[in-house]
């Protein structure tokens, strides 16, 4: 069987370190806010190119604090808007609910499958505060285009970096990673990201300094002082156990997304099956080649792997039959799903056909590439599927 995600051969990769940051935890007696986190806080900051990098319990609560932050600043007022993409995973659109705001829902570029940047201005309006780009599959989402449309329109420019740790903007400037290209950030650090804990954790980043200090607050009960609270916060904080095995994993991060490359590298140069493509193309356009793999422009760190079929349901099938796991990303669209389908309700996403996404959505098949992954096994995925008729 080759498994979609081992996390624990992943992991057991670093066993010996793990081990020496967790015991140095426990042998502390400090588990909340001490060293630990400081430390991983400080190292990812770096490592990122922000000056603050505030550690929260997930990376939905990272987004969510974000808005939250400039509700509280008076940059953002209850049912403003947020242009955000319509093939997100549904946390991007749930901060944005929570929050009492209205996500404005925007179609990808067939090219990129990230948000399709033409389509960007069109759908601002008077309401509009914040335009939040997704990262999806690892591949960086922001364009100079999209930087010059915030500008312009003075919105706040938010990313989703929960699939893309260490992904670049600009190879010539490999400083400029995803997660610092806006004015803020969220991360998720789930256990099966590219940068992964052991339970759940996630982080903001930001060059803002007043904006770190209520989020910093907002996640602590609202407070800077013990039993002081100036904001009607809530609980959203990194444990020390999650940041000390974090700032382990995070020295090996290049590595990793180097290995998820080269693994990647292998499909796009030998996949070659009509039926099944590395390179989506809607219905309105031809099949490309596999070989012409997807616009290679933009910086990928290979979280995800997606291939597109017309018969992904029976591809799916297939490769179960053969051995290998697979997973979906994702079988339903944020507009299409039950919960922003209720009727009344104040945050009813638009019925208008978003074609892009849903054929997105029906075709999509992510394939197993990950930094334990053995060439053998990728060689069997290939001829598994160059096979399928």
């Amino acid at each position: 069987m080759i498994h979609y995600l081992p996390l624990g051969d992943i992991n057991a990769r670093y066993d010996a370190e793990i081990h020496e940051a967790v015991n140095r935890v426990l042998d502390s007696g400090w588990y909340l806010h001490g060293e630990a986190t400081r430390q991983f806080e400080q190292h990812y900051a770096e490592y990122i190119g922000t000056r603050h990098c505030i550690g929260v319990a997930n990376g939905l609560d990272a987004l969510t604090l974000i808005l939250r932050a400039y509700m509280e600043m008076g940059v953002i007022e209850e049912g403003d808007e947020v242009i955000v993409p319509a093939n997100t995973f549904i946390a991007s659109i749930l901060s944005i609910t929570e929050n009492r705001l209205k996500p404005v829902l925007v179609e990808p570029s067939p090219d990129t499958l990230q948000i399709d940047d033409t389509l960007i201005e069109q759908a601002i309006t008077e309401r509009t505060k914040a335009v939040m780009i997704v990262h999806l599959y690892g591949r960086c989402a922001y364009t100079d285009r999209i930087g010059d449309i915030c500008k312009k329109h003075g919105l706040k420019l938010i990313e989703d970096n929960a699939q893309a740790h260490g992904c670049v903007f600009d190879a010539v400037l490999p400083h400029r990673k995803t997660g610092s290209l806006g004015h803020a950030a969220g991360h998720s650090f789930y256990p099966g990201k590219n940068l992964g804990a052991l339970g759940d954790a996630g982080a903001v980043t930001t060059d803002d300094d007043e904006l770190a200090e209520v989020i910093r607050a907002l996640g602590n009960y609202g407070s800077h002082q013990k039993y002081v609270h100036d904001y009607a916060g809530r609980n959203s904080r990194i444990d020390e156990l999650q940041a000390a095995i974090l700032d382990v994993k995070l020295r090996h991060l290049d590595a990793d997304n180097q290995r998820r490359k080269e693994i990647a590298a292998r499909y796009e140069q030998n996949i070659s099956n009509e039926t099944v493509t590395c390179r989506f193309a809607t219905r309105e356009t031809a099949c490309c080649s596999s070989r012409n793999g997807l616009s290679l422009k933009r910086d990928c760190v290979y979280h995800i792997f997606p291939v597109f079929s017309p018969r992904r349901d029976e591809l799916q099938r297939y490769l179960a039959d053969n051995g290998v796991e697979t997973q979906i990303h994702y079988p339903i669209p944020p507009h299409k799903q039950r919960c922003y389908n209720i009727q009344p309700s104040t945050f009813n996403l638009q019925r208008s056909p978003f074609p892009v996404t849903e054929q997105i959505h029906e075709q999509e098949l992510s394939i197993p590439c990950h930094p334990a992954m053995k060439n053998e096994e990728a060689e069997i995925i290939i001829d598994l599927l160059n096979a399928f008729h």
